[in-house]
């Protein structure tokens, strides 16, 4: 249960500070039940509280877990954190970034380590329907804009897939003989 998943979906990939995280998604186990919890942005001025409710809903001694979150969504985050003049909730933390373990374990054997790769050959899941990630800044603008909302029901529906995957990939390794081998 100390196990957090978290993925955000955000305005671009190229980071820097025009690059805004409009939505996060954490997957939690809580009683035996995974539970999820999306924060997105339904104006622009909310975004400070988004990530203070974020970093509130963090138990102390949370681990979180994330797939290239080491890379992509930790310093873009940070960097929300800071533009608001919050304290980010990474540092005293520990974080497992699943991309590395995934890639030890699988690369060459598949075409690439995606996500979605990973998720069709390892966990058996089949995405219908999927928004692709560059599509999702577009259908968030367009909601912002009060021009349509199926596709941020999407979107919403791909991040909350995000975050399931990642835990069910956290228990595949957590099952694996071969865990032992090299730190996660």
């Amino acid at each position: 249960e100390r196990f957090v998943c978290f993925d955000t979906e955000t305005t671009g990939l190229a980071g820097g500070v025009g690059t805004k995280a409009f939505m996060i998604g954490t997957a939690q186990w809580r009683d035996g039940a995974l539970v999820t919890r999306q924060l997105y942005l339904t104006a622009l001025r909310g975004e400070a509280a988004m990530l203070s409710a974020f970093a509130g809903a963090l138990p102390d001694d949370a681990i979180l877990v994330s797939y290239n979150g080491r890379s992509y969504d930790v310093p873009l985050l940070k960097g929300r954190y800071r533009i608001h003049r919050q304290q980010h909730p990474f540092e005293e933390r520990d974080h497992v970034d699943l991309l590395h373990p995934t890639r030890r374990a699988y690369r060459g054997v598949w075409e690439n380590c995606r996500l979605a790769t990973i998720e069709r050959n390892v966990l058996g899941v089949v995405r219908d329907d999927d928004l692709p990630g560059a599509q999702a800044p577009a259908a968030w603008l367009a909601f912002l804009r009060g021009q349509e909302s199926d596709s941020l029901g999407r979107v919403l529906t791909h991040n909350r897939i995000d975050v399931q995957s990642l835990a069910s990939l956290l228990r595949h390794f957590s099952d694996s003989p071969c865990v032992g081998a090299a730190p996660v």
